[in-house]
């Protein structure tokens, strides 16, 4: 074999490398990037099923199957989430859901402390059990943003007992027993889930009578809440 075959020989098989490398990489980040989708099978898909079907998106099985029911649903609930409507349950979707694909995630821990959880729980229940389940995670959401927020105290007994931020604490309904909805609504916002949209206040537009209220940025209304900022 003379030497410019054995060269083009080698140079066949570093392309024949870098273009397996090139498509290796790439279907690496699309599996990143789109982690549960049509077709997808497991338990990441079970999950955004029961998260769907509690908040009414999904009415199908919980199976664990990615197809056109929980397709559908997750276009659902992207497009009322203001998020891109592809049907793919990708990183921001998936946030979106309070649903992580890595085994180290914030939201394991965050509702770990059953305190905060059934605390959370509560005002939720008090606030908020004639709203949606919606309506109800945005409470919630309320309150951990509250807790991000410089402006008010750094943890969640904090500040739902912050002089005069609740009326549920002042007429006591803050220490009646939530219910299952309420406790799961408490759950979903501590795992990441913001109907509200980064909203640190909420009231109610029909019995409202603050003026300083109403000049807050608005970011969406759920029910009979307005929420803003």
């Amino acid at each position: 074999m003379n030497k410019n075959v054995f060269k083009r020989i080698i140079a066949i098989i570093l392309v024949i490398t870098m273009i397996f490398v090139g498509y290796a990489s790439f279907s690496k980040y699309n599996e990143v990037q789109a982690l549960s989708k049509y077709g997808s099978r497991g338990e990441e898909v079970r999950e955004i099923q029961s998260k769907l079907k509690r908040w009414g998106y999904y009415t199908g099985n919980v199976d664990g199957i990615y197809g056109t029911q929980t397709l559908n649903a997750v276009k659902y609930f992207q497009r009322k989430n203001g998020l891109v409507v592809d049907g793919i349950a990708g990183k921001n979707t998936l946030e979106a859901m309070g649903i992580y694909s890595n085994s180290s995630t914030n939201s394991s821990s965050s509702t770990s402390n059953s305190s905060d959880l059934n605390l959370l729980a509560r005002l939720i229940y008090g606030e908020a059990r004639g709203e949606s389940y919606t309506g109800q995670v945005a409470v919630g959401a309320v309150v951990l943003n509250r807790v991000k927020h410089s402006s008010f105290p750094n943890t969640i007994s904090g500040v739902i007992y912050q002089s005069g931020a609740f009326d549920v604490v002042a007429d006591g309904q803050i220490n009646m027993t939530p219910n299952q909805t309420a406790i799961n609504a408490a759950r979903d916002a501590l795992n990441g889930w913001d109907p509200s949209y980064g909203a640190i206040y909420y009231f109610n537009p029909n019995t409202a009578t603050n003026k300083w209220i109403w000049s807050r940025p608005h970011t969406v209304t759920i029910g009979s809440h307005r929420f803003c900022k």
